[in-house]
C-alpha cells in the first residue's frame, strides 16, 4: 500500500493552512456617542453605526495642508469599496469653534460626498478630544489644528480593527483589502 494519498492529504493541509491570513487586530472597542451632523440633526452613534463596518477620520474644513486631500481620499475609498454593503464613514471636525453644521454642510457637499452614508460631525471640544485622543489613539484636540493623518477602519461590533496612513498609497490599498475582509466577518 502506497503513502502517497497520506502524503497528498498532509501536503494539501499544510499548503491551505499557509494562504490563510491572520485575523485582524482588535485596538479597542468605539463607545457610543452623540454629536451633530452636518444637517444640525443629532447624530446618535448606536443607532447609525452598530452593525456596519465604517471608517474614521478627523479633518477641519479650513485647513490648507492634508485634509482637502484626505477628504478626496476618502471619497475614492468609498467608490472603490462600493462592493462592501453598509460600509459608513465618519468625518469628525477638530475645529468645533468654526466648522459649524452649515460650514461641514457646504464642506461635504463640495466632495459631493453621500449624506446617507457620509457624515461629517461636531460637538463640543471634550467629546471631540475624548473620541480623537482617548478613543481612537490619534491626536489630541487641543486648539492648535493638529491631527493625525490616519484612516480608522471600524468593524460591525464597534471595535477598531486597523489604522491607515492616508499618504501612503500601500496603506490604502491594505485599507481597501481589510474593509473587505471586515465586511465578510460575521457579526
Amino acid at each position: 500500500m502506497s503513502n502517497a494519498p497520506v502524503i497528498i492529504g498532509i501536503a494539501a493541509v499544510l499548503l491551505t493552512g499557509c494562504g490563510h491570513k491572520p485575523a485582524l487586530p482588535a485596538y479597542g472597542k468605539v463607545p457610543d456617542f452623540v454629536l451633530t451632523d452636518q444637517t444640525g440633526q443629532p447624530f446618535r452613534s448606536a443607532q447609525k453605526l452598530n452593525g456596519h463596518v465604517w471608517l474614521a477620520n478627523f479633518i477641519f474644513t479650513n485647513c490648507m495642508g492634508p485634509c482637502p486631500r484626505m477628504t478626496s481620499q476618502m471619497k475614492q475609498v468609498i467608490a472603490q469599496a462600493k462592493d462592501s454593503a453598509g460600509l459608513e464613514v465618519v468625518t469628525f471636525t477638530i475645529d468645533p469653534d468654526r466648522d459649524t453644521p452649515e460650514v461641514l454642510a457646504a464642506y461635504a457637499k463640495r466632495f459631493q460626498a453621500d449624506p446617507m452614508r457620509w457624515h461629517f460631525l461636531t460637538g463640543s471640544r471634550g467629546d471631540l478630544r475624548r473620541l480623537s485622543w482617548d478613543t481612537f489613539h490619534l491626536s489630541d484636540i487641543g486648539g492648535a489644528l493638529e491631527h493625525s493623518t490616519r484612516f480608522v477602519l471600524i468593524d460591525r461590533t464597534g471595535q477598531i480593527r486597523g489604522y491607515y496612513e492616508t499618504s501612503d498609497t500601500e496603506s490604502i490599498a491594505k485599507l481597501l483589502e481589510d474593509i473587505r475582509t471586515v465586511t465578510k466577518e460575521a457579526a
